[in-house]
């Protein structure tokens, strides 16, 4: 049973999710129909998959309950499939509306970690955005970043680094941040100065970016000029209920069985522990930040929450929110939902603020 209420999502935003959702279905027969998928059941495997998000959401039983009832195959299969439809999709997506023609898009390794470079023309000198894409720490690459990233260094002017972190369940908490870390001090030892650096993601790359901050302080390594996240997951315990009443009015995470995402990626850490769930830690000291969120997305409590306790640790954060939009809504096309290019325009307005330009 879905749990997405659909008659309490806006027109505009419910066509896109349908096509959206079209577009996916060709990508999925693709997917199934390759040889080492067809010994799977897809509806079967998927079909249990939603049964189990429904117990999730009735809160009828925990995460790591839930997680264990999938076999590893299933989990295995659930996440190739993910991988396989997010990574056609965007390269569809890509090639009917290419990124224009002036940004440069160059591969790169830092040491052991891939990237890529998303350069806008005559971009500021020596300053950088470090970028930490989404995809629930077990999806996502730089590729799959590409039409945000690109959104965000044409709006800034500035010059994006977007990383290809290593993922779960493969490479559990704490893989992926050690490898921000260590691109941000690669950064740092390429003759980037911390104050010419902002760190950025979105959703699980939002998390990264304030459990970055976090680890950089705590390390005494010294702290990027500022961070902005989009719809940051900051809480593992789902301690506010929102979360879960906001699922109706979230078409982008409610339907895709997230639960076992979260234990995938916790691998048995304790889900209070600050560098996975940033809300629980100590945020003083942290340089500015920008959030911006919907209020009818689940992690909006994660953003608003952060956002009060960061201001009351003396810290400059501030929270932008818009209504009824979709998760990371700022990775749509702008032509689809002008709300995306005002919070583009408003990321925009923040960094020319932090480094005065």
């Amino acid at each position: 049973m879905p749990i997405v209420d659909r008659n309490r999502i806006r027109p505009d935003i419910l066509k896109f999710q349908d096509d959206r959702f079209q577009e996916y279905m060709k990508i999925i027969f693709q997917f199934t129909a390759l040889e080492e998928n067809k010994q799977y059941n897809f509806q079967k495997i998927y079909g249990k998959c939603m049964a189990l998000n429904e117990l999730f959401f009735k809160k009828e039983a925990g995460i790591h309950e839930l997680h264990d009832s999938l076999t590893d195959e299933e989990r295995d299969y659930l996440k190739r499939l993910f991988g396989y439809v997010t990574e056609h999709a965007i390269k569809q997506d890509l090639e009917n509306f290419p990124i224009p023609t002036e940004i440069e898009i160059k591969t790169t390794m830092l040491d052991k970690i891939p990237a890529e470079w998303i350069i806008p023309p005559n971009s500021i000198k020596d300053h950088i955005i470090l970028h930490i894409h989404g995809g629930g720490w077990i999806l996502g690459s730089p590729l799959l970043a590409r039409r945000i990233t690109s959104a965000i260094a044409k709006a800034t002017n500035l010059k994006i680094l977007s990383i290809d972190y290593r993922l779960a369940p493969e490479y559990p908490f704490p893989t992926p941040l050690e490898d921000c870390v260590n691109a941000y001090n690669w950064l740092l030892s390429n003759g980037y100065k911390s104050e010419h650096i902002i760190i950025a993601g979105e959703s699980a790359g939002g998390n990264l970016t304030l459990a970055t901050l976090l680890k950089l302080r705590d390390l005494g390594i010294d702290l990027p000029a500022g961070a902005f996240c989009l719809s940051p997951a900051t809480d593992f315990t789902f301690s506010d209920d929102s979360f879960f009443k906001n699922a109706a009015t979230d078409p982008g995470l409610a339907d895709v069985g997230i639960f076992w995402w979260f234990v995938a990626y916790l691998a048995g850490e304790d889900p209070c522990n600050p560098y996975v769930s940033p809300l629980f830690g100590d945020l003083s000291g942290l340089p500015p930040i920008l959030i911006q969120a919907s209020s009818c997305e689940m992690l909006y409590s994660d953003a608003s929450r952060f956002v009060e306790k960061a201001k009351n640790s003396g810290v400059n954060a501030i929270l932008q929110a818009w209504n009824e939009m979709p998760h990371v809504f700022q990775g749509t096309r702008f032509e689809l939902l002008p709300e995306a290019e005002e919070a583009i325009s408003k990321i925009a307005e923040f960094t020319n603020q932090i480094f005065e330009c």
